[in-house]
């Protein structure tokens, strides 16, 4: 019988060990902040991809930098993960492999002097690798961010991040926590166009005229119904 309590004990552990080695990556951070700035500014794409839980954190950090990055005054990233479009990956999954389904679409948005950046865990996948060696030839920046050994990511990367952890549910929550590292250091560089923090204005409802949760589109952003009665105002 397993004990839950300890399961969960032993697993926030390995996530505070793991954290408490990421500080001596932190220059690689710095480095991959530093180029996101420079694609940014002179307007180049930032292309991601990755498998599995990797692809729902190249989708997510898309959406980060689309919107969550933007600061007054700065330009704005051209951002794409080739994960979101389900109909093409599918033909090309079927029609061709799945070991071609990020290379071909990379071939329809590939420049020269583009950004790409991928997410793996073991750094292994073979449609991974097969896009980002194809990105090298196309004169492309590939950055990685892969877990365990590093699998080939770190001699076809000019910038490797390794979670250190060889558990996969680990190192796809760090990587993802990095993604809003960084998030949060470029909302840094200027005023950020939107904010996240909680407003303290509390207004009292009766409950028995809210249902659950309702979303107001013209007065708020986003809005919550507890319910104990009490409405909260996220701004």
């Amino acid at each position: 019988m397993i004990d839950i309590k300890t399961n969960i004990s032993d697993f926030m552990e390995e996530q505070k060990i793991c954290v408490k080695k990421l500080s001596s990556l932190e220059k690689i951070l710095v480095e991959i902040i530093q180029i996101l700035v420079q694609k940014r500014d002179q307007g180049k794409n930032i292309i991601l991809f990755g498998n599995g839980g990797s692809a729902s954190t190249s989708s997510h950090f898309v959406s980060d930098l689309l919107k969550t990055s933007i600061t007054e005054g700065s330009k704005r990233f051209k951002a794409i993960s080739l994960v979101d479009n389900i109909p093409v990956s599918t033909a090309w999954s079927n029609d061709v492999s799945y070991n071609d389904v990020f290379v071909e679409q990379l071939k329809n948005f590939i420049d020269s002097g583009d950004l790409i950046i991928v997410f793996s865990g073991s750094g292994k996948s073979k449609n991974v690798i097969k896009a980002m060696k194809y990105a090298k030839k196309s004169n492309a920046t590939v950055i990685g961010f892969t877990g365990m050994t590093g699998g080939l990511f770190p001699e076809i990367c000019d910038i490797c991040h390794i979670t250190p952890s060889n558990d996969m549910l680990t190192i796809e929550s760090i990587h993802l926590m990095l993604c809003h590292c960084i998030i949060s250091t470029l909302r840094k560089f200027g005023t950020p166009q939107f904010k996240y923090e909680y407003q303290k204005k509390i207004l009292k409802l009766d409950i028995r005229q809210i249902p659950g949760i309702i979303y107001e589109y013209f007065n708020y952003r986003w809005c919550r119904v507890c319910w104990f009665g009490t409405y909260t105002h996220i701004d």
